[in-house]
């Protein structure tokens, strides 16, 4: 997270007071597990699978997502702070120990983040989750999200893993509304990949299924460090993951961070103000979107 935060011009903006603040995050994922750098600020949790009302998360991906976004970097005197390290977090599990989820289960966490949003004060909805189907997109999941997005909430999820090909983002990100994020170093020749279930080239790339440009914007997603939900002791209070699933909430936070300093924004203006805030990488829309986002700039 050190190096993300350095890319992305994150890195000196907690000594200016920037930490998201007052800022409900919902997550959609495998759980969260109440790890030292996260507990203080989860203020509910909803488990639709097995219907469990403490939190778990038999995955580990949800934590690994929820740290990122909003680690304050507790067991690592700092340096695994996550994007946001101030704001509250809504965990919604709709993956299993495996890190699959029925369609079903999706759709009644985002309506559940919908009719909540007011008693949470939820502003984001970070969807680290996505399905492909051959030839088209789910539209019951791009419904869904356009729902929350309508709704007011920022709605921001990955590209996927599926890449390089065309029309290879998953659903929901290839929704026209919402934000999506690619990973802008999913090419990069290291032992992460050997490792993972992930090939170099694996960031989504648009058009959609529907000739839709995509995704919006890119940030790092390869080899990002972040919770252990795994934690038992200091030495195992973190791990390595790479995917769009960790790049989508670096963009997720740094929503945070820019509704903490303005809370009467949009999620329009959030998107049109991360559009503006995003450095031209040279490469096709259909890779990079926007561009790379910035967040110093996007806080300026």
């Amino acid at each position: 997270m050190d190096r993300v935060r350095k890319l992305t011009g994150a890195e000196p903006l907690l000594t200016k007071g920037f930490t998201g603040k007052g800022i409900t995050a919902a997550i959609l994922d495998s759980g969260i597990y109440p790890h030292p750098d996260l507990k203080e600020r989860i203020i509910d949790f909803r488990d639709f699978l097995n219907g469990q009302t403490g939190c778990y998360d038999d995955y580990g991906h949800g934590t690994h997502v929820a740290g990122i976004l909003a680690g304050n970097g507790k067991l690592s005197r700092g340096r695994y702070r996550g994007i946001a390290p101030d704001c509250h977090l809504l965990p919604v599990k709709v993956l299993n120990r495996r890190g699959n989820g029925s369609r079903q289960d999706i759709l009644r966490g985002i309506e559940f983040v919908i009719a909540t949003r007011e008693q949470y004060h939820t502003r984001i909805l970070n969807i680290s989750v996505g399905t492909l189907e051959e030839g088209k997109d789910d539209e019951e999941l791009i419904q869904a999200v356009e729902t929350a997005w309508d709704a007011g909430l920022v709605v921001v999820a990955a590209a996927g893993n599926l890449g390089p090909g065309k029309e290879s983002i998953t659903s929901p990100g290839s929704s026209r509304k919402i934000i999506t994020v690619g990973a802008s170093d999913d090419e990069r020749k290291e032992e992460f990949f050997k490792r993972s279930r992930i090939q170099p080239g694996y960031s989504g790339r648009g058009p959609t299924c529907a000739c839709i440009v995509k995704p919006e914007l890119t940030v790092p997603g390869t080899g990002i460090v972040s919770c252990n939900a795994r934690y038992a002791s200091t030495r195992r209070a973190y791990t390595v993951k790479s995917g769009t699933s960790m790049a989508t909430p670096v963009v997720s936070g740094a929503a945070a961070l820019l509704l903490s300093l303005h809370p009467d924004l949009s999620n329009l203006d959030v998107k049109m103000h991360m559009c503006e805030s995003a450095v031209d990488l040279k490469l096709p829309g259909s890779r990079q979107g926007w561009g790379f986002l910035r967040i110093d700039r996007l806080l300026r």
